[in-house]
């Protein structure tokens, strides 16, 4: 496959006009519709925003590649544009992008194409290719100059494998080495690649990348290379296992800074600067954070915490509230959820899915700081958070008085996963020391065995703690009637509207669904859950019934996105809403944040609850006072699309 056989001259328009990123996005999103390849319109631009909103696919030196692999995509393809003037696209280098190319690919296990795109990426990288694209006079040139230059690069690679091959074989290896790797794993990672064995090869140096994308891990280091390497670059944006590596050089960094500054991050394998890969992680100042704040740090660990945990509060939830649905028998007993078999049955799935939300994220907290070598000891840890167990409980009968045990929750779960995971590194640390004789044993026996028993023994001393102030935190919100619930519910709506998928929407849900977590039917873990979501749900539903009832504030394409917001907003997915957003901050993001605070506070008001973390519109038959639920959704959104349909300024076709 060629990657003119995703391009296509009819996906090709040149000197186009665009005021700015989101224009252009528009324009490349139009392009790649009209080919056919896109299914859902809405949804694929959905996932390129989503995509820039981990970082800017403007690559430096006026190019743009935002690309997006979703379910939206029903075949590949790309779609190509030249800005007149350049559009400001957040790049590196600060220089308008002027070259832009736009990829669409199926969520599917097939790779071809992603090979193909590879391809693409690293042509991109000549400057005399990119400066002939931008001389081309129609798109049928364009596709020629690309069709050219393909089939030279490939002519380049054959040379070069066969070269790597005589190489090898004459015991010759690459001085450093890389692995390249971002989020998607479509464009960034084969530009970095391309960029650091490029300019490597201007210093006088070899060096051969490995890119870890979506087609799987391509030009896979040997174990004679690492062996016989200076150094190893890592530049990613996701985790890459570092164990191999053992005792080399290793700087890690971003894929974007393996793009626009490879000169740098080779001179400091050469110049020695970069610190010693260690068991399985980098110690000394970790470069890996490319220089990033300590809450920077700290959020990414949580994160990771928060995304595996997430499948198991929403998958085990929603089988416990289906359990309720499914017992009418028992509505009103204390066995309600349980009182049939069929209840039962959906319920002690959901409680046992539910009940490992903690143990989870404590373990992939301490696996995001310690490699794999923290996760055992991160688990354990918040086994213990959940448990509550204290040194009181050692001195219990056989029995094991579960009254002595007072459950630490979500903050004891939060603190055993940092706790475990630095506890593995300094373990890490002492065992440098040991003999060279039992390296091969730290990972498989030391590391586990020293790091669980003392994360076993951090949480017996200070489970207490923990425990305590879970208590109080409870005791203080289940004591909280009338104004301060209502007060409470306001505040979670709203943060669900501040950044819509950000730090402030996950603090706000992870917070309610701990409190979530134990909550009896009706309590205020599960009115907060209640409010939470209709935060959540606010925002689209915003967007949508301004853009149906006022007409004039509105592009006819904002008109016709806008539509899909009443689907995303039932089925609380508040990212509808951050294309709007993105395109004006100002007042969409305000009138999102009221809108989701009325919207809370009504819920909470009101009494209803959610035993249920997801779902949306979806849920209704599980929630509590569903009609008031509905009412409060209805007016906080109205009463968002007031402000911001008064606040806008009427728009000309």
């Amino acid at each position: 496959m060629k990657i003119t056989d995703l391009l296509k001259p009819s996906a090709v328009k040149l000197g186009v006009k665009a005021a700015d990123k989101m224009a252009a996005i528009d324009q490349l999103v139009d392009l790649q519709f009209s080919t056919g390849n896109v299914a859902d319109k809405e949804g694929y631009k959905q996932a390129i925003l989503a995509r820039e909103e981990q970082g800017t696919t403007a690559v430096g030196e006026g190019i743009a590649i935002p690309h997006a692999k979703t379910a939206a995509v029903s075949n590949p393809s790309l779609a190509a544009i030249t800005v007149d003037g350049g559009v400001d696209y957040d790049a590196p280098d600060g220089k308008a992008s002027d070259l832009m190319f736009m990829i669409a690919a199926p969520d599917t296990k097939a790779d071809v194409h992603l090979q193909v795109l590879a391809q693409l990426s690293t042509l991109l990288m000549d400057e005399d290719f990119t400066s002939k694209l931008r001389a081309a006079k129609t798109p049928e040139e364009f596709c020629s100059i690309i069709d050219a230059a393909e089939a030279e690069r490939e002519a380049a690679d054959v040379a070069k494998a066969e070269a790597a091959a005589v190489a090898t074989a004459a015991g010759n290896y690459p001085d450093i080495l890389a692995v390249t790797a971002c989020p998607t794993g479509i464009a960034h990672t084969y530009m970095a690649a391309e960029n650091l064995e490029k300019k490597a090869a201007e210093m006088g140096l070899t060096l051969k990348a490995e890119t870890q994308g979506s087609a799987g891990a391509k030009n896979v280091l040997t174990a004679d290379e690492i062996a016989h390497a200076k150094g190893i670059i890592i530049a990613a944006d996701k985790n890459v296992d570092r164990a191999r590596f053992a005792g080399k050089q290793v700087y890690a960094t971003s894929v974007s800074a393996g793009i626009n500054e490879p000169e740098k991050l080779i001179n400091v394998i050469v110049n020695n600067e970069a610190p010693v890969q260690e068991g399985s992680v980098v110690t000394g100042a970790d470069a890996a954070a490319e220089s990033e704040g300590i809450g920077r740090t700290i959020y990414k660990h949580l994160m990771n915490g928060v995304s595996h945990m997430l499948p198991l509060v929403i998958g085990g939830g929603i089988l416990t509230a289906i359990a309720f649905l499914v017992d009418q028998p028992g509505l009103g007993t204390g066995a309600y959820g349980s009182s049939i078999p069929a209840a039962a049955f959906f319920k002690k799935i959901g409680e046992e899915a539910f009940g490992m939300m903690l143990p989870i994220l404590a373990g992939y907290i301490a696996m995001s700081i310690a490699d794999r070598p923290g996760l055992a000891p991160g688990i354990v840890g918040g086994l213990f958070a959940k448990a509550g167990y204290s040194l009181a409980f050692l001195g219990t009968a056989p029995d094991f008085n579960g009254d002595l045990n007072v459950s630490g929750g979500f903050i004891a779960a939060l603190f055993a996963g940092f706790a475990a995971g630095y506890l593995t590194l300094w373990i890490e640390k002492l065992c440098d020391h040991l003999p060279d004789a039992l390296e091969g044993i730290k990972p498989i026996l030391l590391y586990p065995l020293l790091g669980t028993l003392c994360i076993g023994a951090v949480m017996y001393v200070l489970n207490p703690i923990f425990g305590a102030i879970n208590t109080a935190l409870n005791g203080f919100l289940s004591s909280m009637g009338g104004a301060n619930i209502v007060l409470l519910g306001a505040v979670v709506g709203g943060m669900m509207s501040i950044d819509m998928g950000g730090p402030f929407n996950k603090a706000a849900y992870v917070f309610s669904t701990g409190l979530l977590a134990g909550a009896a039917l009706g309590e205020t873990g599960q009115i907060v859950m209640a409010s939470c979501m209709v935060g959540g749900m606010v925002p689209p539903i915003v967007i949508a019934l301004s853009t149906t009832f006022f007409k004039n504030k509105w592009s006819k394409a904002d008109r016709d996105a806008g539509l899909v917001n009443y689907i995303m907003g039932l089925s609380f997915i508040s990212e509808g809403a951050i294309p709007f957003a993105a395109a004006d901050p100002g007042r969409v993001l305000p009138s999102c944040i009221i809108g989701s605070a009325v919207a809370g506070a009504m819920s909470a008001a009101a009494g209803c609850y959610s035993p249920a973390p997801h779902g949306g519109a979806w849920v209704i038959a599980v929630l509590g006072n569903p009609v008031m639920f509905l009412v409060a959704l209805l007016v906080g959104s109205a009463v968002g699309a007031l402000i911001l349909s008064l606040w806008k300024k009427p728009v000309a076709e």
